[in-house]
């Protein structure tokens, strides 16, 4: 045994020294000597990013299955890295610029680069930090960067195989450019918000005469009209169609045109069409061979396609001096309130403006359809089922992804132009190096990609891959992907598209979806709201174990997690339990002789079993991700049967003259404690690891032990029964004593009432000291002296007390038949809420059974209630 536990619970006095002490040991490294594998990539967090509660439940989430899996025996490798997230790191780095008066344009592209590595190799540091707070355990010697050399070789060669085969082409299309970084993101990186805007009914002046009323949300874009359409079976305006009306302000004529896609009911019913900036607008063109005017620049400013007066202004600028002008003129017939979706960048959140422009794309629905197949023939599962859904309906509808993105920080595309003819040559190098183009001159496209196309590639790519390397081959596919259920599309579905056309296998079996985090008031937290809860915090207020069982305790399959700062307190309370009854087992070490044999008696078989039974239920959780069955399944055995029961009892024997009967009692203390430490250990590590060194000393690593097993050796299924009925003996008469007042210290007489059926007499009577002690009796009768008891009715037995001479029984009865009144009604309320088929078809399922279990409650009570009153009636005569 080593050294003695603090004085009390201070995870600050520990934390980082056991994670140190596992780092030392190697603890995390995979094993390459055991064949059974488990190998699983995290989502690399943001290298820029700040830990939030998302990365925190995900973190806790994937280390607890990896140390369960390391424990059970398996060859475990948990591949962590960081992404260089390149939109969100070149701001963070640009505002930064600004604040000390500077731009990008101060620095040569390789200066900027340069300066932005400094910030990266800085807030790694602080990310990596983070993670380790909360006791990951992934292998540090394999640390990855999204950016890293080996990245950028799997980036160009995937490029480049992709381009050879058809699967990337560079085309004009409308894409999506956010005016917060000036670059384009993709379709998957829009979000669309309510917000309460205007629209604008504008008047265009036919060129014979007369006007047509056009009805916008964005007047500024305008400009770039190419045509009026309207519906072809609207009456107001089949005579209009091929007449040509003149654009206000801008004074250029363009065509009424007809398309069955324009809505009669919406605005005027005349669609202003501006194929350069609205996807619809685009697609029209294409039908009707109409131009595309772009007045936007790269920085969604209007360009030189505008009014000399309008150019350099801002969208939103913009649009503010139109309307005054429209007005001024008298072209503007109205302006009206309108709620409507409107994109924003995820990231920034900037309005994104639809933009034409020559981007790179990836064809996706030749790599979409097999992603779907391996869906379907089972090769990927997704936990819980109903995320397949999202998964099928993003593949089923995929539209081609943009790559390309306007930035200097990421993998530059490898594609060159030629300087006299415009080619381009896709290639990791300068083609003029090869003898197929030497003596021309090519210049490299500027664009890098996006952050996501080295992304979709993690699970490979983080292994070696385009090297055939050893972790490659032994941990190639992965077994779980744990992850949220926001990147199901931009990311899950990419890698396992990315995984079949590469490695020609899934990347991942399993795909556990975490709990989408709320807060108490039911609203997603998001940094916007402001809403979010600093792990951090929690940490450093409660401990990282505190943080990890809370949020594995709350994680149910499929439900969103509601949290506040508060809930916390629960793991907090649960650590501590941990210690004090680790403490107290400890201190009674003292003196007493702790035996390698042990034989075990009716007490110890009960809890053996129900550890047995605990350990089966923790490893169906795992095997179907019921993380919170699996923390449940653990708290209940450590609370209710370890402390509350065993080691209650215990101490009676502690309590012995008999020394041996000491010595046994620690001996069997001990085991158990230490079997305890080991099923909690992938939920609270530190605090098992602290303790686990205090018991086996610091040679032994908790962390590298073997999980228990379920074996028929450790279950005594008639022992435990007869425990059950012993424990809900002890319970009844512990509840009589409660509800009729009876002070512990007082002694009573109990009996127990059975039939021919009851097989636990001699059990009772074997165990007898210990109920005496527990429930402070003097004397228990066994089928006799009952009469003038109050008795509790259990199964196969009832249970009495004889404290008709310590209670008021005129007042007792008083009390109970109110009781008993008050359950019936609220018994007959919740029949009611449940026999109603409006409350039935609406309610929440989790409402629902709340409301059954509050009628199976009241029963409980009525029956209990109407029992101690017959009893009191019977005494009193």
């Amino acid at each position: 045994m080593s050294e003695e536990l603090s004085s009390s619970y201070d995870p600050k006095v520990f934390e980082d020294k056991i994670y140190k002490r596992w780092l030392d040991n190697g603890v995390f490294s995979p094993d390459d000597k055991i064949e059974l594998k488990f190998s699983m990539v995290a989502p690399p967090p943001n290298v820029t990013g700040i830990l939030h509660m998302g990365h925190a439940l995900n973190f806790t989430l994937q280390d607890i299955l990896v140390r369960y899996k390391r424990m059970k025996g398996f060859n475990t490798l948990w591949l962590f890295g960081t992404d260089h997230a390149g939109i969100a790191t070149q701001t963070v780095f640009e505002k930064q610029l600004r604040e000390l008066g500077k731009s990008k344009d101060d620095f040569s592209r390789e200066e900027f680069i340069e300066g932005i590595l400094e910030l990266k190799n800085k807030h790694r540091k602080i990310i990596v930090n983070q993670v380790e707070k909360l006791g990951a355990s992934y292998d540090h010697l394999r640390e990855r960067f999204t950016l890293d050399d080996g990245l950028s070789r799997a980036v160009n060669k995937v490029f480049i195989d992709l381009y050879n085969k058809g699967l990337i082409y560079k085309g004009e299309y409308l894409v999506n450019l956010d005016p917060g970084s000036g670059s384009v993101v993709s379709d998957e990186e829009v979000e669309y918000k309510e917000i309460l805007g205007k629209i604008y009914f504008v008047k265009y002046l036919l060129c014979d005469g007369g006007f047509i009323e056009v009805a916008t949300t964005r007047p500024e874009t305008m400009f770039g009209d190419v045509a009026i359409a309207v519906n072809p079976n609207d009456e107001r305006y089949k005579s209009l169609i091929g007449r040509e009306v003149i654009i206000p302000i801008a004074n250029r004529k363009i065509k009424i045109i007809a398309d069955d896609y324009v809505d009669m009911e919406f605005g005027s019913g005349a669609l202003k069409i501006t194929p350069a900036h609205d996807p619809n607008d685009f697609e029209i063109a294409k039908r009707h061979n109409l131009a595309k005017i772009n007045i936007l620049n790269k920085n969604a400013k209007l360009n030189e396609n505008v009014p000399i007066e309008y150019q350099g202004l801002s969208v939103n600028a913009g649009r503010s001096k139109i309307e005054k002008d429209l007005r001024d003129k008298e072209f503007l017939i109205d302006v009206k309130n309108h709620k409507h979706q409107v994109g924003h960048c995820h990231r920034s959140g900037e309005v994104i403006e639809p933009y034409l422009s020559n981007q790179w794309f990836v064809k996706m629905k030749p790599l979409a359809d097999a992603a779907l197949q391996a869906l379907i023939d089972g090769k990927i599962r997704f936990y819980p089922r109903k995320w397949e859904n999202t998964y099928k309906h993003w593949l089923s509808n995929i539209k081609d992804w943009c790559i390309s993105r306007q930035l200097v920080w990421g993998h530059r595309i490898p594609a060159w132009y030629d300087v006299q003819t415009g080619e381009i040559v896709v290639s990791e190098f300068d083609p003029s190096l090869s003898k197929n183009y030497s003596g021309r001159s090519f210049v490299r496209d500027s664009d890098v990609l996006d952050t996501w196309f080295s992304s979709w590639l993690w699970p490979f790519s983080s292994l070696g891959w385009p090297d055939v390397t050893f972790d490659l081959k032994n941990y190639y596919p992965t077994t779980t992907l744990v992850t949220a259920y926001d990147i199901i599309f931009f990311w899950v579905a990419r890698m396992v598209m990315a995984g079949l056309e590469f490695m020609g296998e899934v990347p991942f079996r399993d795909i556990y979806i975490t709990p989408l985090l709320r807060d108490k008031k039911g609203q997603k937290m998001s940094k916007s709201l402001g809403n979010g809860i600093d792990p951090l915090k929690i940490i450093e207020q409660y401990g990282s174990d505190a943080l990890r069982f809370t949020l594995s305790f709350l994680s149910v399959q499929g439900q969103d997690l509601n949290i506040d700062t508060k809930d916390f307190m629960f793991g907090a309370k649960f650590a501590n339990k941990v210690f004090n009854a680790s403490k107290f087992i400890l201190s009674n070490l003292k003196g007493r002789l702790v035996l390698d044999s042990l034989e075990f008696d009716d007490i110890d078989k009960w809890l053996i079993t129900r550890l047995n039974a605990t350990v089966a239920v923790i490893d169906w959780s795992f095997e179907n991700y019921k993380y919170n069955e699996a923390t449940k399944a653990v708290y209940e055995f450590f609370w209710n049967d370890f402390c509350d029961w065993y080691i209650e009892i215990s101490k009676i024997n502690l309590c012995s003259d008999d020394f041996d009967l000491q010595n046994i009692t620690i001996s069997k203390l001990i085991f158990f404690l230490k079997e305890s430490l080991l099923i909690m250990h992938p939920f609270i590590p530190f605090i098992t690891e602290e303790i686990y060194s205090k018991v086996m000393s610091l040679e032994y690593i908790l962390a590298l032990k073997k999980y228990p097993e379920v074996t028929m050796q450790r279950d005594f299924g008639e022992a435990c029964q007869q425990f059950n009925l012993f424990k809900d003996f002890i319970i009844s008469i512990r509840t009589l004593r409660s509800e009729f007042n009876i002070v512990p210290n007082i002694k009573i007489n109990v009996a127990l009432k059975f039939g021919n059926t009851f097989q636990s007499e001699k059990y009772f009577r074997r165990n007898e000291y210990i109920a005496k002690k527990l429930i402070n009796f003097d004397y228990i009768f066994y089928n006799e002296n009952y009469e003038n008891m109050i008795g509790v009715p259990n199964v196969n037995f009832e249970s009495f007390a004889d404290i008709k001479d310590l209670i008021d029984t005129d007042k007792e009865l008083t009390k109970l038949s109110k009781q008993l009144e008050k359950y019936e009604k609220l018994k007959n309320v919740t029949l009611q809420k449940l026999g109603n088929q409006n409350f039935l078809s609406n309610a929440p399922d989790e409402i629902i059974n709340f409301e059954k279990l509050k009628l199976e409650e009241f029963d409980s009570f009525i029956v209990r209630i109407s029992n101690y009153i017959s009893n009191l009636k019977k005494s009193s005569y």
